[in-house]
């Protein structure tokens, strides 16, 4: 059985499931999708730096030629820069990349010349899969166009905005381990006035996840902070979509608290967020904050409705730090076009701004805000029928509070993406269903850490005595 899936971003599995034919057949299937929906006539094709990568790249541009599409080679870069070259020539696109997960596993994200695909456009492209279609020859032969100007293009969307001396007076430590933006974030910080240092660097793929840390990565940015030489330490995950920030002492700001700091310093009216951001963003003076399910196509989707019902001023970003820039932003005289995809770089660079016009650090600016503290954690192995019984059980009002007795009752509950529910005291518990395995996912909000580490083992332990009831199983 394939270990392909669309989850909250793109198709993602194991290479040995993508490779070859499928990559063919799922590529084919987009192209397909499109060409009946008008069609874009070309497709810019990028990458990130796992091993697979590249090769997976020269299938996808083989089933775009036997589609009759001009087929534009973008090279290794960030996906919001694909996103954003897509945009400037009107094409399709398609980056190659796993994200975050290991180098065993790769994927496909699939851009209009508008942007991200939807929900219905991964159901549509499922729709016209054939899992039959191979290459018709080499993966060697398809022709071309290089376009190295692209990253370049990213890079000075930054460089154009934001004034040259912005960050002037900072050392920041650039964890480059082998992110796509590795070389471009040292670049873009240097020019903006930071001290660069780059440390870390790696042939080798590391899978940087910027929500849920593995144990050497945080030990490895405590080690470096703790020599006290820098004010502060970021990175991304794979393909640059989304940004890990430490401060001075070496803690890792929340994905969401980043979100924060990017918007207000953007000035930002209406954010657009999933359930699990942190609900500090409700007391954070935003004219509007609309939640959503977990993903960056329903973040997307809330962006549009926000535009409709006359929002001028819109950003989404998500609990993993991603940033999506809804409509076009002014400051200073300079505009920032929208980009409604992930970004990383952008709310690094904001949220380094950010600090430097309070001038504080950023463990102060992360403090002033008063965001609480979070934790998440997930039961492995847990079917999405064993998970959806359970989460319609804690729709039940009487199954609820009973679930609930020995830690509070009830003051709220949203339902969108799993169950989301406001207890006393600030605390706030929230069961949901991964998109991208089978697992069942648990994250929770407090005053203190301690108190939501507790509430979270509580809810762990507790979730895991209902998955053992028999009525639960399929």
């Amino acid at each position: 059985m394939s270990s392909l899936k669309f989850g909250t971003s793109g198709l993602r599995g194991l290479v040995t499931d993508l490779e070859g034919g499928p990559s063919y057949a799922y590529a084919s299937a987009f192209f397909r999708t499109i060409a009946a929906d008008g069609g874009e006539g070309a497709v810019v094709i990028g990458r990130d730096l796992r091993a697979s990568s590249l090769g997976i790249s020269a299938t996808v541009a083989e089933a775009a030629s036997a589609a009759g599409l001009r087929v534009i080679n973008a090279g290794a870069l960030p996906t919001p820069a694909l996103a954003l070259e897509t945009m400037r020539q009107g094409a399709c696109g398609v980056m190659v990349t796993g994200s975050h997960i290991p180098d065993d596993r790769n994927g496909l994200k699939f851009y209009r010349a508008s942007g991200e695909i939807t929900k219905t456009d991964e159901a549509a492209i499922i729709s016209a899969l054939d899992l039959k279609e191979q290459p018709a020859r080499s993966v060697q032969t398809a022709s071309t166009i290089p376009e190295p100007e692209a990253l370049a293009r990213y890079r000075d969307r930054y460089r154009a905005f934001f004034p040259a001396d912005i960050l002037a007076g900072l050392h920041v430590a650039v964890y480059q381990q082998s992110s796509v933006a590795r070389d471009l974030l040292s670049e873009l910080l240097a020019a903006l006035g930071a001290r660069v240092s780059a440390i870390g660097r790696s042939e080798k793929f590391v899978p940087i996840d910027t929500e849920a840390h593995r144990p050497e990565d945080t030990a490895f940015i405590r080690e470096t902070m703790a020599s006290g030489t820098f004010d502060a330490l970021v990175t991304t995950d794979g393909d640059a979509d989304r940004p890990l920030m430490a401060d001075e002492s070496g803690r890792i700001l929340r994905g969401d608290v980043v979100g924060l700091m990017t918007a207000r310093y953007l000035k930002i009216g209406t954010v657009v967020v999933p359930v699990t951001a942190g609900s500090v963003l409700e007391r954070a003076g935003f004219r509007q904050v609309i939640r959503t399910k977990v993903g960056s196509p329903f973040v997307i989707a809330g962006m549009e409705q926000a535009r409709r019902d006359g929002a001028d001023s819109v950003a989404g970003f998500e609990a993993n730090g991603g940033f999506l820039l809804g409509s076009d932003v002014c400051l200073a005289g300079q505009v920032l076009p929208a980009l409604p995809t992930r970004d990383a770089v952008l709310p690094i660079l904001a949220a380094l701004a950010d600090a430097c016009a309070h001038n504080v650090r950023l463990s102060t600016l992360a403090s002033t805000l008063d965001a609480g503290e979070t934790a998440s954690d997930r039961i492995p192995e847990i079917s999405a029928q064993r998970s959806g019984a359970f989460l319609a059980r804690l729709s039940e009002a009487a199954y609820l509070n009973t679930f609930l007795r020995t830690v509070g009752a009830p003051q709220a509950i949203d339902r969108q993406d799993g169950v989301r529910i406001e207890l006393d005291q600030g605390r706030t518990i929230h069961f949901r269903a991964s998109g991208n395995a089978p697992e069942l996912r648990c994250y929770t909000e407090a005053h203190s850490a301690a108190d939501a580490e507790d509430l979270l083992r509580w809810g762990l332990a507790a979730a895991a005595a209902e998955l053992q009831d028999g009525s639960l199983r399929p």
